[in-house]
């Protein structure tokens, strides 16, 4: 691989590139940036918002991660050590595994309006994201169920509906199967484990849910919403996300009420999908530990969905936990090249190319083929076909169940033992965009088994599966009684912006 720097001056350009056997020298630099003109033209439109010199620098590092990098096969795993399994399913029945983010009811929502009438999820249902019989295979003991909203809904409206219908979902869900049981504390998900039920909680996905009231905040937490994700993949009005323009430069100071009203609640304040400068304003203003309910490190995968790991130093004094997720483009290793940029290099890259849950180093390829097949065709159609053929002879990465063995490492590393725990992200049948060895709700002790070789203790997998998210709980809701004891007035209506 190689690192490459550019300048601009006027009417000439000094372009210095340090190469390795994977690339090529200078004169056969020259004489490739010559024949892809169009394409480095193309690319330079991309990346917008920038100066000319830092534009043509970014275009030039990422021509040269296209051409440079090589595509990955796709990942295997093999199969764990039968006695270190069997050791980790031990684990995982004396303690509930409580995963932190489950997109089923959206699934259900989407592929059978609602109707449970139609899904049967005492069988098995492999082209939805669970099912009773693989939760008990995967001795799930708790699950955050997500109630999702479309970013969309921020600008289109009915959001709030939209919030109440997946919530809805949820508690009908939990209403037909008796072998789900609704938990709104940490001592009911204690409860419904020791009966031999799948503790159900709900997770709020998305602010645009409360449509700027803190009146709504406070009703989905009476319905049973027990943590919210302040955005998903678009900026709302008073927080930024994390693949998305930034508007506020992290929250708004409406955003910033949202989030004490949430520690008066008891409500979890969930940091996945916002921008890291959302993430440092709510550890500021926060008085209880936050979660990241489907989230990874992002010192070792540059999607800006993933930690930084200042933030994640930062969490230690919060007392707050990284739930670790298994999306395929989240988990995957990050080229070299792209691991050396700035943040904020790294997400104008990541904007340029479109919101994607794709790695996003070969995102940025696939990118870049598609806009050198536009410098070259007039045709939609064929370019579409060839974009696709691309793609097929060079998938996107999938990761491994070691791979995310390798974020928890990190972590660990960064933060602690006491700030990890499991969050899946789990959201269609898994066959293809989540990390090999770990496809579907019926493999979690898989990972288990491979943090066991890799020597972590009995007592170190009890807490990743449900103890320290349960010491979250009771701290966010020992935050909440002296909030409220406190006697300040509920905060006013208000408006975000």
């Amino acid at each position: 691989m190689f690192m490459l720097a550019a300048a601009v001056a006027p009417g000439a350009m000094l372009v210095v590139v340090l190469a390795s056997r994977h690339f090529m020298g200078p004169t056969q630099l020259y004489g490739w940036m010559a024949y892809h003109t169009n394409l480095i033209r193309h690319l330079t439109c991309v990346v917008t918002g920038v100066t000319s010199m830092r534009r043509m620098a970014l275009v030039l590092i990422l021509t040269g991660i296209v051409y440079a990098s090589p595509t990955e096969g796709q990942a295997s795993w093999p199969d764990p050590d039968p006695i270190l399994l069997e050791q980790a399913r031990a684990i995982l029945r004396e303690v509930p595994l409580i995963d932190g983010h489950n997109d089923l009811p959206e699934g259900i929502l989407t592929s059978a309006g609602g109707d449970l009438e139609r899904v049967n999820l005492a069988q098995r249902q492999d082209h939805l994201s669970a099912d009773l019989p693989r939760l008990r295979e995967g001795l799930v003991g708790g699950q955050f169920w997500a109630a999702f909203v479309p970013g969309e809904t921020e600008f289109t409206g009915g959001g709030l509906a939209h919030g109440l219908r997946a919530v809805d979902m949820v508690l009908r869900m939990v209403d037909r199967y008796p072998d789900l049981e609704l938990a709104l504390t940490a001592d009911d998900v204690e409860r419904a484990f020791a009966d031999g039920h799948i503790a159900s909680l709900i997770g709020l996905e998305g602010g645009q849910a409360i449509e700027n009231s803190l009146a709504a905040l406070r009703m989905y937490y009476n319905l049973g919403v027990r943590y919210m994700t302040l955005t998903h993949f678009s900026t709302i009005a008073w927080a930024d996300a994390a693949t998305d323009a930034p508007t506020h430069q992290g929250l708004t100071e409406f955003g910033e009420n949202v989030i004490r009203e949430m520690n008066r609640l008891g409500m979890l304040v969930d940091l996945s999908h916002v921008s890291a400068e959302s993430m440092r304003d709510a550890l500021r203003v926060t008085r209880a530990p936050v979660i990241f309910s489907h989230s990874g490190a992002r010192a070792l995968n540059r999607h800006p969905r993933n930690v930084p790991d200042d933030v994640l130093g930062a969490m230690v004094e919060n007392r707050g936990i990284v739930m670790v997720d298994f999306i395929a483009g989240y988990v995957s290793p990050t080229a070299p090249e792209w691991l050396g940029l700035t943040d904020e290099a790294a997400t104008e890259f990541h904007f340029a190319a479109g919101q994607s849950p794709d790695e996003p180093g070969w995102n940025m390829r696939r990118r870049a083929v598609a806009e050198e097949l536009r410098a070259e065709l007039n045709d939609e159609e064929e370019i579409g076909r060839r974009l696709a053929s691309w793609v097929e002879r060079n998938p996107p990465p999938r990761g491994t169940v070691g791979d995310v063995a390798d974020h928890i490492d990190h972590i660990r590393d960064i933060a602690g033992i006491d700030n990890i725990g499991i969050g899946s992200d789990y959201y269609d049948d898994g066959t293809s965009s989540m990390a090999v060895g770990l496809e579907d709700v019926s493999k979690f002790p898989i990972l288990f088994a491979e943090l066991l070789r890799r020597g972590y203790s009995e007592g170190d997998l009890k807490k990743i599966a449900s103890g320290n998210l349960l010491r979250v709980m009771r701290e966010a809701a020992r935050v909440a009684r002296e909030l409220q004891n406190e006697g300040g007035a509920i905060p006013d209506e208000n408006t975000g912006g």
